[in-house]
């Protein structure tokens, strides 16, 4: 006899499993609001965050599904212009915009064209071994992802550019775990590495800008990549590379898809367009410390550019086949964050977490106590809000108690781009958005991720700076 017939022979209705997930969300929403001992906004904001995060870890129904619930509830119970908060926000529009650049560059055939390349330039021994060949590629391309953090100043737009490429890549193995492998790991090393560079990642920019906003220090492009470029830029991507290969290698040495080896490899001129547009865009992005505009511009030229008439190289079509509905996930995720500041629990959070540490704590156990308190804190809401929340606590607490600042900034940083489940960063959740992966298989390898660098490279970096501070 199956459990549900179990529950209906005593008199309780049978429950599909689709309907357990919303229901615990219910319930322990239901108990946050009741017994939780804060004011009534803050509380109901916190039970409606709960209920969304549970939805979004467990996925009974789409992401986007619960992000539109999110944004319902939210302006029920408070008001319409903080549930449409997320839609004023510019990275909400920079992944709008970021969708056609991605069709663009995929319809072009540029993805096609850096496939064949790779495919071209593969070792001998490779091009008949499908572990030699996954192995290559993964190498190769999450290095150049690392590179291209620091060409290019917003992780979002990276993922968004390399997300078809990688699919095209894909195409080379039979097996679906080397497709996903090799469309996962080069996406998460340019998100992950990108913290060892300054203008790699939204959370460094806005960690260091509000530490110089509050204290006056300046911290260098150069003094950050000194201090996290080896062990969270580097080692972050090897770390990325290993925790890939373990998971998704082939099983089958002989699951190479039929191709034909070629050294000549022909590229049209809608390639040539395509890729003359995208470095425009990356030209905007590499000079925002001249112009200042936000990244979203960048993508706007190149979005311009591609679906321009007569000089494009796409047409309006093509806008039919991008998949906008992650946008709904976008402006959820700004709205809870709002929510949650605007109510005051993040503060109290914040302030409660931070009166737990002694005030002659030594450097390590302050860089440790960072980076436990922002992981806590990006359960419940988006890194850069919690960035924008922490980052002047930490760095009052740290100044009166005369801890260096430009540790307890990196860490905090290190802390804030480092995620369990895709729901907790825009860059995951736009990796979910792009359909070839579901929020199961995501959570797996960013969680893997995360273990791993907060038990090994974590302890390394609060190493590194005990002994130099």
């Amino acid at each position: 006899m199956s459990s549900d017939s179990r529950w209906s022979t005593i008199g309780i209705p049978n429950i599909h499993p689709t309907w357990v997930s919303p229901l615990c969300g219910i319930l322990v929403a239901a108990a946050i609001f009741r017994f939780v001992p804060l004011a009534r906004d803050a509380s109901l904001m916190l039970a409606i965050t709960v209920f969304c995060v549970v939805l979004w870890i467990k996925s009974p129904v789409e992401p986007w599904f619960t992000a539109l619930l999110g944004i319902g509830l939210i302006g029920v119970a408070f008001s319409p212009g903080l549930a449409l908060t997320g839609f004023r926000s510019p990275a909400t529009w920079l992944v709008a915009v970021g969708i056609l650049v991605g069709e663009a560059s995929r319809q072009s055939g540029l993805a096609r064209l850096v496939e064949t390349l790779a495919r071209t330039r593969m070792p001998t021994a490779a091009s008949t071994d499908a572990v030699a060949a996954f192995r290559y590629l993964l190498v190769a391309f999450c290095l150049a992802s690392l590179a291209l953090a620091v060409l290019i100043p917003s992780a979002l737009v990276r993922v968004l550019i390399l997300g078809p490429i990688l699919l095209s890549l894909g195409d080379l193995f039979t097996e679906r775990r080397a497709k996903i492998g090799l469309f996962l790991g080069p996406l998460l090393a340019t998100f992950y590495g990108s913290s060892g560079v300054l203008t790699g990642a939204l959370a460094n920019i806005i960690v260091t800008g509000l530490v110089e906003s509050t204290t006056g220090l300046s911290i260098s492009w150069t003094e950050w990549l000194l201090w996290a470029g080896p062990v969270m830029g580097i080692g972050r991507v090897l770390v990325v590379i290993t925790v890939t290969y373990l998971l998704y290698h082939p099983r089958d040495k002989g699951s190479l898809a039929a191709h034909e080896r070629t050294e000549n490899v022909g590229v049209t001129s809608q390639q040539l367009r395509m890729l003359a547009f995208l470095l425009v865009g990356v030209a905007i992005w590499m000079t925002d410390f001249l112009h200042g505009l936000h990244p979203l511009f960048g993508a706007l030229v190149i979005a311009l550019l591609a679906f321009a008439p007569k000089i494009g190289v796409v047409d309006s079509d093509a806008i039919s086949e991008a998949d906008f509905s992650i946008l709904f996930f976008f402006g959820a995720i700004f709205a809870i964050a709002a929510g949650l500041q605007q109510t005051g629990f993040t503060d109290l959070a914040a302030e409660a977490l931070l009166s737990q540490l002694p005030s002659d704590a030594s450097l390590p156990i302050v860089l440790v106590f960072v980076v436990v308190v922002s992981q806590l804190l990006t359960l419940v809401m988006e890194g850069l809000a919690v960035a924008s929340v922490l980052t002047p606590i930490l760095t009052s607490f740290s100044s009166s108690i005369g801890i260096p600042l430009v540790p307890v900034a990196v860490m905090e940083a290190v802390a804030l781009n480092t995620y369990f489940f895709p729901y907790q960063s825009a860059v995951l959740v736009a990796i979910l958005g792009m359909g070839t992966v579901d929020s199961v298989e995501l959570t797996r390898i960013s969680s893997a991720i995360a273990a791993v660098s907060l038990l090994f490279l974590v302890p390394v970096q609060i190493g590194v700076f005990a002994l130099f501070f």
